[in-house]
């Protein structure tokens, strides 16, 4: 390895640690609380440091947002394999929940933590493009279970399904990540509870038979 490529893997490795400092820093404490000097001393680099890799704390913040959304979509490649718009949309919810639970900071940063949103016209993710935009591939699973007729005759608008179903995912994962070591309550294997919710939402959705 030459010298320009074991500088261009150091700053690269700098850069990951950076990202991941301020990742928990921005779930646990806060995005308002976090400075770049925060993020600095996290790591113990200097201020000045931080700086020669990102101009600011939105800087920061819409490289995580990139990575972490972008990581999210990809999950569900696999998936867009599957023919089946329904077994589709089952396999969506398990996949998301499995993210959430793996990712556990990443996700409190994403659907947990206020923070601002990067501006569209910043980042590389194309807004409605499902191999990027993972809500635009739960909503188009959706639109294409409608359109086969296999959801419920009154549930005619994609939006609102894929919110509902989104939702449903979201507070199974956001309570394991939030409560799931409070003792108060007798918690169940995270993965009972999230195929239960994706069922659950799943039958509620799916056309009967003579319907």
């Amino acid at each position: 390895m030459g010298i320009k490529e074991r500088r261009e893997r150091e700053r690269e490795e700098v850069r990951t640690k950076i990202l991941d400092a301020a990742r928990e820093l921005f779930a646990t404490e806060g995005y308002e609380a976090v400075t770049m000097r925060k993020i600095a001393e996290r790591i113990e680099y200097s201020p000045t440091a931080i700086y020669l890799h990102f101009k600011d704390k939105e800087s920061v913040l819409r490289e995580i947002c990139e990575a972490d959304f972008l990581s999210l979509a990809r999950n569900f490649g696999a998936i867009a394999e599957i023919a089946d718009p329904v077994e589709r949309l089952r396999a969506t919810g398990l996949a998301y929940a499995e993210f959430a639970v793996t990712h556990p900071n990443h996700y409190r940063l994403m659907f947990m933590t206020p923070h601002p949103h990067p501006d569209e016209e910043e980042m590389e993710i194309r807004k409605g493009n499902p191999e990027e935009d993972a809500y635009a591939f739960l909503r188009d699973t959706v639109a294409e279970a409608i359109a086969a007729g296999r959801l419920r005759p009154e549930l005619d608008d994609a939006e609102l399904v894929a919110q509902t179903m989104w939702a449903g995912m979201h507070g199974v994962v956001s309570l394991q990540i939030a409560k799931s070591e409070d003792d108060w309550v007798e918690w169940r294997e995270i993965s009972g509870r999230t195929r239960l919710m994706n069922e659950v939402l799943i039958r509620g959705l799916v056309r009967g038979e003579g319907e």
